[in-house]
């Protein structure tokens, strides 16, 4: 299928997206805005706004959508919770998504990394503001505590296909998990922002994405982001169908009226795309 104009979106090459590469490379250090290929990462980069990937590049799952690589991942990087805080000091950023790769090679799964990663940041960036995408832990909520405990300003964890396509896009994850962790973390912690994401244009159908809008609802999830896959290479799932922007435009109206609070979709909204906004928007609410 030929990729849509509105879909399209060329390099852009500015003094801070080369002084973010060019930090990266000295700390050794990772964004999923670069291994995911993200079409809006120098517009994030642009706003003081950047989603760093922790322990490490390699993932031990094989999601059919997902650019990453998988494999065996080498030992955690105990330095890099400072280095990452040092990192987003020396960019002057104001917000600072930090995801991962899923680790299911470690007995918590990450979290008591992602615990350091916060309080490097908060200790030495008191005024960022800190997301963080998480992977689901296989459900273990003592991992799932340790990260909330380091207080996030906003917890995410995405659920990214509708259930009928689990088997054939995630085939180690769990819809019913990735609920269950969303419901967990906003009854447990009833003041933390939580979110997730969805991605559309895999085969799903209407009725599937209203019904999981009504049940991201139940469990009062706060800010819902929606956007276009895009196969990243010819090994990827292939793209069933490319939305219209009229029909993000849509879904937004149908998402508020079912009660979803912060609706974030269009064709390429990414999960921390205006993700400062989106929490300023519930703050002030």
């Amino acid at each position: 299928m030929r990729l849509p104009d509105y879909l399209k979106r060329g390099i852009i090459n500015t003094d801070k997206t080369k002084k973010v590469r060019a930090l990266l490379k000295e700390h050794g250090l990772h964004t999923i805005c670069e291994a995911g290929r993200c079409p809006n990462k120098a517009e994030c980069y642009s706003c003081n706004t950047a989603s760093f990937l922790i322990m490490g590049d390699i993932c031990t799952r094989n999601c059919r959508y997902c650019n990453v690589q998988t494999g065996k991942p080498s030992a955690l990087d105990s330095n890099e919770p400072q280095k990452l805080a040092l990192t987003i000091k020396a960019l002057g950023l104001k917000y600072a998504v930090i995801t991962s790769v899923t680790r299911d090679d470690l007995k918590d799964g990450g979290a008591e990394h992602f615990a350091k990663t916060i309080n490097a940041i908060k200790n030495l960036c008191n005024d960022v503001k800190v997301e963080v995408l998480v992977p689901d832990f296989k459900g273990d909520k003592v991992a799932i505590d340790k990260v909330v405990g380091a207080k996030p300003d906003v917890f995410n964890h995405n659920i990214e296909v509708v259930p009928s396509l689990y088997p054939k896009a995630r085939p180690q994850g769990s819809f019913e998990r990735a609920m269950d962790i969303l419901y967990y973390v906003k009854n447990t912690y009833p003041n933390i922002v939580t979110k997730t994401g969805l991605m559309l244009g895999l085969g799903e159908r209407k009725e599937e994405i209203l019904e999981v809008l009504k049940k991201l609802k139940a469990v009062d999830c706060d800010i819902v982001t929606i956007g276009q896959y895009m196969q990243p290479s010819k090994e990827h799932l292939e793209v069933q169908k490319y939305y219209k922007p009229e029909e993000y435009e849509d879904l937004i109206q149908e998402a508020k009226n079912i009660g979803i609070k912060v609706p974030i979709f269009a064709p390429l909204v990414r999960s921390s795309y205006q993700a400062n906004l989106a929490l300023k928007t519930i703050i002030d609410s």
